[in-house]
This record gives structure tokens, sequence and C-alpha cells, in this order.
């Protein structure tokens, strides 16, 4: 048996209705510093399952690289039995920024590796500008020879360093449970490589650079998104994709455009705020918009991993940007 029939053979037992083309890295919901927000969660987790079935707990829009182990797992106590029911896959994320932390925590995790709607972990290559490519192989491949099904991740913006094409196809060739490749560079030089990858699922994360061109579905590299704005757009992402399948590519371009437009608008209202991180923010304020409708200026901003309060001016800015698009509801989803 070949390297690429085996992971085949994976990929079908961890998605056996099919690869989700739409994964969210989810947003993490708090009523108080480090304590979760249940009913939130189920409630956002609910709207976005009839469009994203693949969510990525806790990726980095839901402030994993600030969680501890045990916060992660608290976490996924709650998502598990919340994405379960709705048949949202689950990825679980460790972002760690060296190898003995990733695999102390995987230890923490392995209750949850039998779990039905658990379809592996989320590694990235440990941080550090000054990492080789040697260096980066030999530190992934500790993680792969435990053997869940593993999704690569790349985030330079996090790690300092980037995989090259090489390092992710000697990693495919040599570890068959490197099931998927995400990749949040923007500068898509993996995809884009030519390189053979053997079957690898290839997901781009990237919000700049459009969204249209990038699925198989309009001759594009990835088969599909995990996009932090699948938290809060994730209908308009689903629509452009149906678009595609049915060969509207120029109204999934006019939908592409739009949301282009509003995710880089939201991203400026957050740009200078210290705390967290732009992708948790962003989708926060917009989340809160969407939860609450026309009530969402009469609710307390949204909470962060840390209990800091997001300021309310950047609600005040999010509804008018929603309004202006035609995407603010008057009933919210949490209302």
């Amino acid at each position: 048996m070949t390297q690429q029939t085996a992971r085949a053979a994976i990929q079908h037992e961890s998605f056996p209705s099919g690869f989700p083309r739409l994964w969210c890295p989810s947003l993490t919901h708090f009523r108080a510093a480090r304590e979760l927000d249940d009913a939130r969660i189920r409630a956002h987790l609910t709207s976005l399952s009839p469009y994203v079935h693949g969510i990525l707990v806790p990726g980095s829009t839901g402030e994993g690289w600030q969680m501890g182990d045990s916060d992660i797992h608290e976490l996924l106590t709650t998502v598990l039995d919340i994405a379960s029911p709705l048949g949202q896959q689950v990825l679980i994320g460790v972002l760690k920024s060296n190898v003995n932390e990733m695999l102390r925590c995987l230890g923490a995790m392995d209750a949850f590796r039998q779990h039905p709607a658990v379809v592996g972990i989320t590694v990235c290559p440990p941080q550090g500008h000054q990492l080789t490519q040697a260096e980066i192989h030999a530190s992934l491949g500790e993680v792969l020879r435990l053997g869940w099904p593993t999704a690569l991740y790349q985030l330079p913006q996090v790690t300092q360093n980037e995989m090259s094409a090489t390092t992710v196809a000697h990693l495919a060739a040599e570890f068959q449970n490197f099931i998927l490749f995400k990749d949040s560079s923007g500068s898509d030089s993996v995809a884009t490589s030519g390189r053979e990858f053997g079957g690898v699922y290839m997901l781009r994360g990237a919000e700049q650079g459009g969204y249209a061109s990038w699925p198989r579905a309009a001759g594009g590299p990835y088969d599909g998104f995990l996009l932090s704005t699948a938290n809060v757009f994730a209908r308009e992402f689903s629509e452009m994709f149906d678009l595609m399948d049915s060969g509207q590519f120029i109204a999934a371009q006019s939908i592409s455009s739009k949301l282009v437009n509003v995710v880089s608008a939201a991203f400026t209202i957050v740009a200078d705020f210290p705390i967290g991180n732009a992708f948790s923010n962003a989708n926060k304020i917009v989340d809160h918009c969407l939860a609450y409708g026309n009530d969402a200026n009469n609710i307390n901003p949204p909470l962060l991993f840390s209990g800091e309060r997001l300021p309310a001016v950047f609600i005040e800015k999010a509804i008018a940007l929603l309004r202006e698009h035609s995407l603010m509801p008057q009933r919210g989803y949490f209302s």
C-alpha cells in the first residue's frame, strides 16, 4: 500500500461523508476571565452548523495561543458536547511554541482521541525565525510519530518561519497520518509550488488575496477554506461555493469582493487594540452584532480570554459597517 493510498484511507475514515470545504477556527466566548460562556458557545456553533461542518478548537481566533492545557481541555469538553449532535467535526488545536509543549498538551488531550467528533490535531512548526527546514521537519516528525491524524498549520505571523514546499512534500511522503495542510501565510507558496503532496487536503486560511479564485472549483489549488471570518460570514461563503458549483463564477466573485471589503474594514477597526489578536477581536465584534442584532449596542461588548472587554466604540463601528453592506440583522441569533 502506498503512502497516498494509506492517507486516503485515513481521510475517508475521518470524513466518511466527504471533506468539508468550509472550516472555522471557532470563537471562544467568555463570561469572565478564562470562564467559558457555554450558552453563547452553543448558540454560536448552532448558528454556524448549516454551513460550517468542520471546526478548529482552539485556533488563533479561539485564543488558543493564550490557553494552558487545562483551558483547552475544558473548552474541548464543552465544544464536543455541542458539536457532535450538530454533525460538526473537530480538529484539536495544539498551538504551542515548542515540541515539548506540543507533546505535553497532546498527552493531556488523549482522552479525546477516540471521541467520534474528533478528526485529528493541528500543530504549527515550533517558533523561531532561525530554525532551518531540517529542524522544522524533525520537530514536526516527533508529533506525527504519535499517530494522530494531523493537520500542519502554516502561520508565520506567529511562528516567524514557514515550512517550504519541499519540507511539506517530504513530510507527506514519510507520514501517512499527515492528512491536511492549512496555510494562513498569504504567500500560498506551498499550494502554488506545483509539488506533489500525496493527496494531503489543502485549506487556505489567509484573509487577504480574495476568496473566489482559490478553491479547486474555480481552478485554484485549495480544497477549501479554514477562515477566521467563517465565524461570522459562513452563510456568504457557503453561497459562494454553491455558485461556483453551478458555474456562476461572476456571481461568486461578487460575493467575494463584498466580503473582502467588509473583512478589511472589520480588521481595521481593531488594528490598534493592544490586547488579544486581530483575528479574534475583529470576529468577536462582528459576531456580537450578529448575535444581538439591533440590541447589540445595549449589551456589554465581548470579553477576551484575559478578561479584557473590547471597547464599546468597536461595536458601534461594526454595526455601521454591517448596515452599510446590508449584513446587519434586526434580530440576532442570540436575541
